[in-house]
């Protein structure tokens, strides 16, 4: 039996119920009620009473959620589940910072910690950057970030309770009623509450973070984004890692994400001994799978029906990314990362582990390989269905696309897909 193709247009409302809940809210809308409240205060207050603490960790966080706020009001236009949805985002953003600055407060051996030498994947999404960060965390001495310890980091899973812990139940809830509300995101992205997690998660403790920009249109946080200091969103980073290897130790992390694409310079000052790798795929397929991913994931949030202005923003984003990787390849020793080829990478995934290896002086472990050769024997491919795109629902062209990125292309030699 062949699996489901969707397109990002699947990820319409079904539900009556939702249908009818939006319905209700636009009518509030019009007589002057925007509910629930999207104010800033409204939002740490909520956040304050879930955690049981007041202490925020700092105020770094209150100038991103002021822009991304801002932007949600002027230029997101959402609909009731979408502003539920953000101020949830939001609420728990917060609720796990300030359990986080707790625990570090009462457990203050956490800062000695050290991350050492972690593996830190900075390629685009749709490049293979989920399937290296699983095969690499099969290495027995290192570990990824799983999707619930992202969603309920506080307090850190131990080693005696990791395996039973209930919140791996609780966000696969979750997960679930999500998967269950917009199927088409399933078969566009791995999803599963002990799944590997976007790093990215972590910058959402200071409200720093493309994390955020994937549910709402809001291309002036987007802007504000870019050109923001990302030290407090690393300083976040950091701290959750080390409550994590504090209780459960590891040699090291294996990390993801394309936001560090764009501030190398923060994630190597965090982090000066991170072994990065950067994949490398046609931009084509990758922007415009892209495309079609965000506009699934917002679609149900926002009354808004152009697909193209939204696939715009990421294009941007895309182009912003690559070119500050670029700027920095430009003013760094040659070997600061591993260059990975989308192509070899799927041709050849374990050849694709031991050269990243070698490229740090080292060889995964028997054990290691054994693990990857059993997980890609078993590893079920499209099992949620299949995610189709087309450039011209976006009003590209894949010829269009890829003049755009000539020198990137010619650089690292990315084949045309």
């Amino acid at each position: 039996m062949s699996a489901r193709s969707y397109t990002f247009r699947d990820a319409e409302i079904q539900s009556p119920a939702l249908r009818g809940l939006n319905w209700a809210g636009a009518g509030l809308a019009r007589i002057g009620l925007e509910v629930p409240s999207l104010a800033s205060e409204a939002i740490i207050r909520t956040a304050q009473k879930r955690a049981g603490c007041r202490d925020l960790g700092g105020e770094s966080f209150r100038e991103p959620l002021d822009q991304y706020l801002a932007a949600v009001r002027d230029e997101a236009d959402l609909n009731l589940f979408g502003r539920l949805a953000v101020k949830g985002m939001l609420v728990e953003s917060l609720r796990n910072r300030i359990q986080l600055a707790r625990w570090a407060r009462d457990n203050p051996q956490v800062r000695d910690e050290r991350i050492e030498a972690p593996w830190v994947i900075v390629g685009l999404p749709r490049t293979g950057t989920s399937l290296l960060s699983i095969l690499l965390g099969l290495d027995p001495n290192a570990r990824t970030l799983k999707h619930w310890e992202g969603a309920h980091l506080i307090p850190p899973p131990t080693l005696a309770t990791a395996a039973e812990d209930p919140r791996i139940a609780e966000t696969a809830k979750e997960v679930g009623q999500l998967l269950k509300l917009n199927p088409a995101i399933g078969a566009m992205h791995p999803f599963g509450a002990t799944v590997e997690q976007e790093c990215v998660a972590l910058f959402m403790f200071d409200i720093r973070t493309l994390g955020v920009e994937t549910q709402a249109y809001v291309p002036s946080y987007g802007r504000w984004l870019q050109g923001c200091d990302m030290a407090p969103a690393y300083a976040q980073h950091k701290l959750a890692l080390q409550a994590l290897q504090a209780a459960i130790p590891t040699e090291r992390w294996v990390l993801k994400t394309p936001n560090h694409l764009w501030c190398l310079d923060t994630l190597r000052e965090t982090y000066p001994d991170a072994r990065i790798i950067w994949t490398h795929r046609d931009p084509g397929k990758v922007i415009t799978s892209l495309a079609s991913l965000v506009n699934a994931l917002q679609q149900m949030f926002t009354h808004r029906r152009d697909p193209a202005l939204v696939a715009d923003e990421w294009l941007a984003k895309s182009r912003f990314a690559i070119d500050s990787g670029m700027a920095y390849d430009d003013r760094s020793d040659a070997d600061w990362c591993q260059h990975v080829s989308f192509a070899n990478l799927m041709k050849d995934p374990i050849g694709a582990v031991h050269k990243i290896y070698a490229h740090y002086g080292e060889t995964p472990q028997a054990l290691h390989v054994r693990r990857m050769e059993l997980w890609l024997k078993e590893r079920g491919r499209h099992s949620e269905g299949r995610h189709v795109y087309d450039p011209k629902d976006f009003g590209w062209s894949y010829p269009g696309l890829a003049s755009g990125f000539g020198e990137y292309r010619k650089r690292y030699a990315v084949e045309e897909e």
